[in-house]
C-alpha cells in the first residue's frame, strides 16, 4: 500500500489544492490550510525584494484574514525534505499543537506527517 492510500478524503483534497497551486503559480511550495469550518485557504510561496514568506505561513495568514479562529490541518507541497520551525510555529499559533501538517513531493505523494507542536 502507498502512503497516499492511508491519507483521508478531506487531506488528500488539501495536498490536491496546494499541489495546483505550487504547479499553477510556478512557485516553490504550495501549501493549503482547513480551518474548523471546513473552508480551505490556499496560497504558494511569496517572493519578493521586500517580502518573503512560505506558502504554508501565507494560507495561515489568510486564514486568519479572512477570520478563520482554529485550523483542523495543513499541507505543504514541496521538493524540502522537512518543514522550518517558523512554519510550524504558524499553524501552532492558529490550530494549536497537534493539528497535523502533511508534508508532500511534487508529486502529491504524502512524505510524513506531524503534529505542529
Amino acid at each position: 500500500m502507498r502512503m497516499s492510500d492511508a491519507v483521508d478524503s478531506e487531506d488528500r483534497k488539501i495536498i490536491t489544492l496546494a499541489r495546483s497551486t505550487r504547479a499553477r503559480n510556478r512557485v516553490a511550495e504550495g501549501a493549503a490550510v482547513r480551518d474548523d469550518m471546513g473552508r480551505t485557504y490556499v496560497a504558494g510561496t511569496v517572493n519578493l525584494d521586500s517580502l518573503r514568506l512560505s506558502a504554508l505561513r501565507t494560507a495561515v495568514a489568510m486564514a486568519v484574514a479572512s477570520g478563520a479562529t482554529s485550523l483542523e490541518a495543513a499541507a505543504v507541497v514541496s521538493e524540502a525534505p522537512e518543514l522550518p520551525a517558523e512554519d510550524l510555529a504558524a499553524v501552532k499559533d492558529l490550530g494549536g499543537p497537534s493539528t497535523p501538517v502533511l508534508l508532500a513531493g511534487a508529486d502529491g505523494e504524502l512524505r510524513t506527517t506531524r503534529p505542529a507542536g
